[in-house]
């Protein structure tokens, strides 16, 4: 059948009258020649809706299949950044400098499109699943072992008593655990680790050395002003300038990360009054160091509950900034405050003052006081204005306790 073909098709450029005026005899031998290879393919049919059609099978197939591509992608690229973070704690160790490698707008971008918020509520779900009595014990001893937790701190040790994660998560501490600093005016208000601290400059924080953030971004439009018992400055005056209320003062800032094995409520970090509450929905992602390292204005995407008020020297605020898993941020006081909601859409904000006809200041909080907690662990962020003697009493990495001192005049 093959043959035949190929005659005919041969016999064809003999005989249309066109092809004789312009091929050469020997041109049509050598095509013939060319074509003797054809005649030994195997040929196989199929049929069309017109006629059966003959063609030879394809040699080799390449089928293109996503999901071994994503996963040799994904898995590339996941140990290429392995590699980076080995790098740069061989490079810490030799007491060199790192310079922050930023993530691209595109990696941003593709890690904000996960769902973590969707993926954190399913977390918080399953955190309220009572275990049962014999699961106990060995789902919490590997938590422990996995995160390092000193269960001789905890109000109730036994590991029986926790009925579900959630509980064991938010576990009571020892009165006498964290004994609160009296001789220091601000106290850290929760267990972690100092990431950065000191002046704020230029309306830029940082969120680790090199990496910074937009202080308006983080906080917000000084829109409620009105709440506040001091004026806001010239609308011309930087951002900055509008927090710091008074002369001769500075604007200063601390950020503590939490770990998951770390205590996750927090209390007052100094004597002052709440006034007002604005609730930003946002981005759950990872807040560890390295993604703090990574991310700029990590922290100004992700879901964060800022609280706002005064303090003996201006303003004070504190912010619980939330993570993956951690969308559940809670405001003892604040029985409104509902964070990681569906309701909720990302890039907008949500104000609540406490400062009402019947309570003209606004919520009074004690140094060391409950305040509010976390479901897992994440980031608190103090940003407050004080005189420019006050000193820190910290060194970025090291490890804090709540109730130890940050710093004072």
């Amino acid at each position: 059948m093959a043959t035949s073909v190929v005659h005919r098709f041969l016999r064809l450029l003999h005989g249309v009258a066109p092809w004789r005026s312009s091929l050469h005899h020997r041109e049509i031998t050598a095509l013939s020649q060319s074509l003797q290879p054809l005649w030994k393919l195997p040929f196989r049919a199929f049929r069309t809706d017109a006629r059966k059609v003959h063609t030879a099978p394809a040699r080799t197939t390449f089928l293109l299949r996503p999901l071994p591509i994503l996963l040799a992608t994904g898995g590339g690229y996941a140990g290429y950044r392995q590699y980076e973070k080995y790098r740069e704690r061989e490079l810490e160790k030799l007491g060199l400098e790192i310079p922050p490698k930023l993530a691209g707008h595109w990696e941003v971008a593709l890690y904000k499109s996960v769902p973590t918020r969707l993926l954190s509520r399913a977390w918080g779900r399953l955190n309220q699943v009572e275990l049962p009595h014999w699961l106990r014990r060995p789902v919490y001893s590997l938590y422990i072992w996995t995160f390092g937790v000193n269960m001789k701190e905890a109000a109730v040790e036994d590991l029986h008593h926790y009925r579900n994660l959630s509980e064991f998560f938010r576990r009571k501490l020892k009165p006498q655990a964290r004994p609160v600093c009296g001789l220091h005016s601000v106290i850290s208000p929760s267990d972690g680790k100092i990431l950065n601290f000191g002046q704020v400059k230029n309306c830029e924080v940082e969120q680790v050395k090199g990496v910074t953030y937009s202080l308006e971004s983080f906080l917000g439009p000084r829109t409620y002003t009105e709440d506040l018992p001091f004026s806001p400055a010239a609308s011309c005056d930087s951002f900055k300038n509008q927090l710091v209320t008074r002369e001769g003062n500075e604007l200063y800032h601390c950020v503590i990360y939490l770990a998951p094995g770390d205590y996750h409520c927090f209390h007052s970090p100094t004597d002052w009054t709440v006034s007002h509450r604005r609730h930003f929905p946002g981005s759950l992602m990872s807040v560890n160091p390295g993604m703090a390292r990574w991310i700029k204005e990590l922290f100004c995407h992700n879901e964060r509950v800022v609280l706002t008020g005064d303090w003996k020297h201006g303003f004070f605020s504190l912010t619980a900034v939330g993570a993956t898993n951690v969308g559940s941020i809670r405001i003892y006081f604040d029985q409104d405050l509902h964070t990681n909601s569906p309701r909720h859409s990302k890039g907008s904000y949500n104000d609540f003052s406490f400062v009402t006809h019947t309570n003209r200041e606004g919520v009074p909080m004690r140094k060391g006081e409950h305040l509010g907690e976390f479901n897992l662990g994440s980031t608190i962020v103090l940003i407050f204005e004080a005189p420019k003697d006050f000193n820190f009493q910290l060194k970025t990495g090291q490890k804090i306790r709540f109730g130890e001192a940050l710093g004072s005049l």
